[in-house]
């Protein structure tokens, strides 16, 4: 439900704008600015009728994440939760900037910047919701290539990743994907079935 047409097409044009900038690529296209299409993609399907807060957030959820890299913490378990936690704190700003320049009020934005910044999942509705999407779209889009880029990686620590994806999500999202109504990939399915059962 969109009540601020205006707005929102105004933001959403400044966070793809601002996601087309990445020199990264993925299929050819900028790859943050795919990925946020891919998030508004999902939530089109599994929650069509989400607020306008949510449907901002997923399309901010890495705004420009490229400009914060991995390399700029210690390559450590902390460091690692460190840039984690900055980039959520990074995304949700941008987004609330761009979503001010698109004449959204405070009121808003800090919704939007709440759930882009992870604060409150389980009890946050758009928060959640926003966890619902990126797992889905990291299961859908992501974690076959992410599980090539391991090869290190035993059954154990599969098991591990894939348990501890499935615990982010809501029961409706762990249902949405057990549909049929996402693509899983087929490679990993015999150890998504063990992982959850």
């Amino acid at each position: 439900m969109i009540d601020h047409p205006t707005h929102f097409n105004q933001a959403m044009a400044l966070f793809d704008a601002a996601n087309a900038e990445d020199p990264n690529l993925d299929e050819g296209q900028p790859k943050e600015l795919l990925y946020g299409r891919r998030m508004s993609e999902m939530i089109g399907r599994f929650a069509p009728d989400a607020s306008e807060a949510a449907q901002l957030a997923v399309r901010a959820q890495h705004i420009r994440r490229w400009t914060v890299p991995r390399s700029r913490y210690p390559m450590t378990k902390e460091g690692y939760h460190a840039w984690r936690t900055g980039l959520y704190t990074f995304h949700a700003d941008t987004a609330g900037e761009l979503m001010r320049q698109a004449g959204y009020d405070d009121a808003m934005i800090e919704r939007v910047k709440k759930a882009v910044g992870k604060r409150g999942i389980k009890v946050n509705p758009d928060t959640q919701l926003l966890e619902d999407i990126a797992n889905l779209v990291f299961i859908e889009h992501y974690m076959l290539a992410f599980a090539q880029s391991k090869p290190d990686y035993d059954k154990a620590k599969w098991l591990e990743i894939i348990r501890r994806t499935w615990g982010k999500m809501s029961k409706n999202a762990q249902a949405f994907a057990l549909s049929g109504q996402i693509r899983l990939p087929e490679p990993l399915v015999p150890l998504i079935t063990k992982a959850i059962s």
